[in-house]
């Protein structure tokens, strides 16, 4: 079995940070790439940033030049640095993993940005 287990989420300010992580653990044999998408509430589940084994990235166009995604490739780790952040991005951020030819899921940790 393979598990992703998220932290990092929590209530700030608006122009404050966070910084999500997700640790994948199990039986993995290979990873292609991590990433966090995010879900609002009454909307659909939306990419947030991804990155592949070869270093790339790709992020939502909302969120550029304030969300860094990072990953540890030795431990199997994924890691969303949100800085500048806006009511808007408040949600449920959930990590992903394409891994063993397929696609996992985290259970989702809640980001709220209010004053």
């Amino acid at each position: 079995q393979v598990q992703l287990v998220e932290s990092g989420g929590g209530l700030v300010q608006p122009g404050g940070s966070l910084r999500l992580s997700c640790a994948a653990s199990g039986a993995i044999r290979s990873i292609f790439g991590m990433g966090w998408y995010r879900q609002a509430p009454g909307k659909q589940r939306e990419l947030v940033a991804t990155t592949t084994n070869g270093g790339s990235t790709n992020y939502a166009d909302s969120v550029k030049g304030r969300f860094t995604i990072s990953r540890d490739n030795a431990k199997n780790t994924v890691t969303l640095q949100m800085n500048s952040l806006k009511p808007e991005n408040t949600a449920i951020y959930f990590c992903n993993a394409l891994l063993n030819i397929r696609s996992y899921w985290g259970q989702g940790t809640q980001v709220t940005v209010s004053s």
